[in-house]
């Protein structure tokens, strides 16, 4: 379990500094305690407490003074102000500045551990909403649809390994899948009755420099921009998961940072020298052949073996044919009443066929926007073939595309869109989701690329 946070004291008065050390950390808190006020503004910010407690009078300065140059800074910083003075002026002039509250001297020391208490638990739901509000709130996009063996061999694994608490997982599978789910299951069923953290990043969507600031953090002055400290996802996560999306995507020398944090438990920010224990559960997922990559020499193997002690698959869409028609009217369904139209019927015999023949090289999120397209656009009672997007209508077609090299416009005409649509598909499973690339190969420009992965919604 993780100790109950850094506590800071700043007090000129020796007694009360070791009357409040020991007697905080008996209740498992970190102490720290100044008596001189040299530098004190950077020891606490470089010290990063969860409180402060500060005497309002000090030798050489006032509590005032120093909580007026700590609220200058960009780091948030809860701080108990610690005064002589029973009268209100003191304690309004220190609220107002930003202290979390203050404690008139002489205190009873059952009385601060109340207070203190009090306000990491307040801190700590004002993260945990935040966290909330990036979680998706509709069960609709956490629910992993299937009956098949396969997904329910799935579903029983991801619930015991949720169940034991482990604190690596690496899941796999093709693109659309449905691996964010498997992790965010997992997430739920290691805090079933706790609001944690979920954080995830994509490793395919960031720079390298930038992806190790965001993970783990920065000092104040470890590079130009860097204008205050700032804490790295995997502090963020703490005592929660980080979801590391597209992990093979990761270049070797943060590998071997990352195999250090999961090995030690620890982070070190970028430009800082302490080491900051971190209790988190680290969730990767890759669409690649991690052992191949390995072979490759573009993934540790060392990394690869401490990812994969425990490992789920999530099969392709085209893998476990029989939940199509189940998942198709769970999008309809859903789709129906999210956008209030008419979808009494749902689907043709003929279209149910094309659907559970057609192999879905997107995988599940294919199968939803083509379902999400057909109900906003069109006004019916029935899906019929005809909604149907060219590549599931008139698969023979394709084939004849693929074959010639050139497109042959058939009889019964074609949805350009859809085509469109259809190549950037095509173009971003090709060079594994590496925008670039599949820029060079549709013949557009990046930010043309950006546009249209938008507009079809194929994020």
């Amino acid at each position: 379990m993780k100790t109950g946070g850094k506590i800071f004291l700043v007090d000129d008065d020796q007694l009360i500094i070791a009357m409040l050390s020991r007697a905080l950390r008996h209740e498992g808190y970190t102490v720290r305690a100044e008596t001189r006020t040299e530098a004190i503004v950077d020891k606490i910010h470089s010290w990063r407490p969860d409180v402060l407690l500060l005497d309002v009078r000090l030798q050489d300065t006032t509590g005032i003074e120093i909580l007026t140059e700590l609220m200058k800074k960009e780091t948030p910083l809860q701080v108990i102000m610690l005064t002589a003075d029973d009268t209100a002026e003191t304690a309004v002039k220190a609220m107002k500045l930003g202290a979390a509250d203050y404690l008139t001297k002489p205190f009873d020391i059952d009385e601060v551990k109340i207070v203190i208490r009090n306000i990491l638990d307040k801190v700590r739901l004002q993260e945990e909403v935040g966290y909330l509000r990036g979680l998706y709130s509709e069960d609709f996009d956490r629910a992993i649809v299937g009956e098949s063996p396969g997904i329910k061999g799935l579903v029983a694994e991801v619930d015991r390994v949720a169940h034991a608490g482990v604190s690596t997982v690496l899941i796999t599978g093709e693109s659309g899948t449905g691996k964010e789910l498997v992790a965010r299951r997992i997430h739920r069923g290691m805090f079933p009755e706790e609001v944690a953290p979920f954080i995830q990043v994509n490793c395919a969507a960031l720079p390298d420099t930038l992806l190790e600031t965001e993970l783990f953090g920065y000092m104040k002055g470890a590079f130009t921009d860097a204008k205050a400290d700032k804490k790295g996802l995997l502090e963020q996560a703490d005592m929660g998961c980080l979801l590391l999306d597209e992990i093979g995507e990761m270049k070797p020398d943060l590998q071997s940072k990352l195999l250090r944090v999961l090995e030690e438990r620890k982070v070190r920010r970028v430009g800082g020298e302490e080491e900051i224990p971190v209790e988190v559960t680290v969730i990767a997922t890759t669409n690649r052949d991690l052992s191949g990559e390995v072979d490759k020499g573009m993934f540790r193997l060392d990394l690869f073996y401490r990812l994969s002690t425990f490992r789920l698959h999530v099969p392709a869409l085209r893998e476990r044919k029989e939940d199509i028609p189940l998942l198709t009217k769970y999008f309809l369904a859903h789709f129906a009443s999210k956008y209030n139209k008419k979808v009494l019927k749902g689907f043709s015999p003929e279209v149910e066929q094309r659907l559970t023949a057609y192999q879905w090289p997107g995988n599940i999120r294919e199968l939803r926007n083509v379902l999400e397209r057909i109900v906003v656009l069109q006004d019916t009672e029935t899906i019929l073939p005809e909604h149907l997007p060219v590549e599931i209508r008139n698969p023979q077609e394709r084939a004849r595309v693929q074959e010639s090299g050139r497109f042959i416009l058939p009889d019964s005409g074609i949805s350009l869109e859809e085509l469109e649509r259809d190549l950037i598909l095509q173009a971003l499973q090709k060079t594994k989701n590496n925008r670039t690339l599949a820029a060079k190969l549709l013949g557009v420009t990046y930010d043309t690329l950006r546009y249209q992965i938008k507009k079809f919604g194929l994020e």
